[in-house]
């Protein structure tokens, strides 16, 4: 794994076409921008792990992945 140290507005660059991007730090989070080809899946990890999990075991809902976390970039 590699760990990059980073302040707001600052970018690393995964490839020739992806950016990730330093938002805001604060709180205990971190807000994160990503540039991505239409093509490139971009999830949090959690969300997969959801989808891995049985039937009986996902959360009730009529949505599994919120829009918000499954946006096309």
């Amino acid at each position: 794994m590699l760990v990059l140290t980073r302040k707001v507005n600052e970018e690393i660059l995964i490839g020739d076409n992806i950016r990730i991007k330093i938002v805001d730090i604060g709180a205990g989070r971190i807000r994160l921008g990503i540039s991505a080809p239409r093509d490139v899946t971009v999830l949090r990890d959690e969300v997969i792990r959801d989808f891995d999990r049985p039937a009986t075991q996902k959360p009730a809902g009529p949505e599994v992945c919120a829009p918000e976390i499954c946006a096309t970039v």
